[in-house]
C-alpha cells in the first residue's frame, strides 16, 4: 500500500521533535568552546573535566546506588502485592489495597514528596527514626512510588499465567514456596526485569520527590544538574548526558540482540 506524503512528513517531523535535541546535546558535548551554543571545534576536554568534577561524579554514583537499592526494594514489595491481588480473589481490604497501590501512579509528585516529608518528620518525632533526611529517606520514597509501577507490570503477567502449571506441581508434592520459586518466578521473570528496570529509571530520573526528602550530602544527580542549569549550562553536563545516553543505547541494543536470538529458535520450531 502506498503511503501518503503527509504521513511521511509527519513521521519525519515527529522523529525530529523527539531526537533533534538529543543529537544537539551529543554534538555540543564535543565542542571546544565553553559556550554550549557556539561551535568552535572538536574537543574531548569536557569529558576530562567531567571526571575531575567530584560533585557530578559523586552525585552520579549516589544516584545509581539509590536507584539500584530502591528498585530492588520496590521489586520485592511490588511482586508480593501483585501475588496477593491476583492469587487471593477476595479478602477484606482488597479494594483499599488496590487504591493505595495505584495512588502513586496518578498522584502528582509534589503531593507525594510533601506527604512523605511530613511522614518522615512525624516518625522522627515519635520513634526517632529516620534520624533526619538523607539517602535512606530518598530510597524509601523512591521505593514507594516504584512499587506501584512494579505491581502493575507483574500483576498483568500473573493474570495471564496458566494456574494449572502451579496446580500440577502441587499435585506432584511441591510445597507452595517451592512452586513459587521454581514455577511462578521463572515464568514471570520478564515482567520482574521490566518492573525493576522501570523502577530504576524512574528513581534515576526523579527530581521533585527527592528534593523534598533529601538532606545534606544526599543530593542526587538530577538535583545537581538542575542547580547547575539554573546558573547556566556547562559543557561537562553535556558530556555526562552523552555518557548516560550511550549507556542506555548499549542496553537497548543488547536487549534487542537477546530478543532476536530468542526469537530465531521459535521461528525455526
Amino acid at each position: 500500500m502506498k503511503r501518503s506524503p503527509v504521513l511521511k512528513i509527519a513521521t519525519v517531523l515527529g522523529f525530529l521533535f523527539l531526537y533533534a535535541p538529543i543529537v544537539s546535546l551529543v554534538v555540543f558535548s564535543f565542542n571546544e568552546n565553553r559556550l554550549v551554543t557556539v561551535w568552535s571545534g572538536f574537543s574531548l576536554k569536557w569529558y576530562g573535566e567531567l571526571f575531575q568534577n567530584d560533585q557530578l561524579v559523586g552525585a552520579a554514583i549516589l544516584s545509581l546506588q539509590i536507584a539500584a537499592v530502591s528498585a530492588t526494594l520496590a521489586l520485592v514489595l511490588g511482586t508480593l502485592a501483585s501475588v496477593a491481588l491476583v492469587r487471593f480473589r477476595r479478602f477484606r481490604g482488597k479494594t483499599l489495597m488496590i487504591g493505595m497501590v495505584s495512588a502513586p501512579l496518578v498522584m502528582p509528585d509534589v503531593i507525594i514528596g510533601l506527604s512523605l516529608l511530613l511522614l518522615f518528620v512525624s516518625m522522627e518525632q515519635l520513634i526517632g527514626w529516620p534520624a533526619g533526611r538523607g539517602t535512606l529517606t530518598v530510597i524509601i520514597a523512591h521505593a514507594t512510588f516504584g512499587m506501584a509501577y512494579v505491581t502493575v507490570v507483574v500483576q498483568s503477567r500473573l493474570s495471564d499465567l496458566d494456574i494449572s502449571l502451579e496446580e500440577a506441581a502441587q499435585d506432584l508434592g511441591a510445597t507452595p514456596a517451592r512452586v513459587f520459586f521454581d514455577i511462578t518466578l521463572p515464568i514471570i521473570s520478564p515482567a520482574l526485569v521490566s518492573g525493576w528496570l522501570l523502577s530504576f529509571t524512574l528513581s534515576l530520573d526523579d527530581l521533585v520527590i527527592a528534593s523534598f526528602v533529601n538532606g545534606p550530602g544526599s543530593s542526587t544527580l538530577p538535583m545537581v544538574i538542575f542547580s547547575k542549569i539554573r546558573r547556566g549550562v556547562s559543557p561537562d553536563v553535556n558530556a555526562l548526558a552523552t555518557i548516560i545516553i550511550g549507556l542506555a543505547a548499549i542496553g537497548v541494543l543488547i536487549a534487542m540482540l537477546i530478543a532476536l536470538r530468542q526469537g530465531k529458535p521459535r521461528r525455526t520450531a
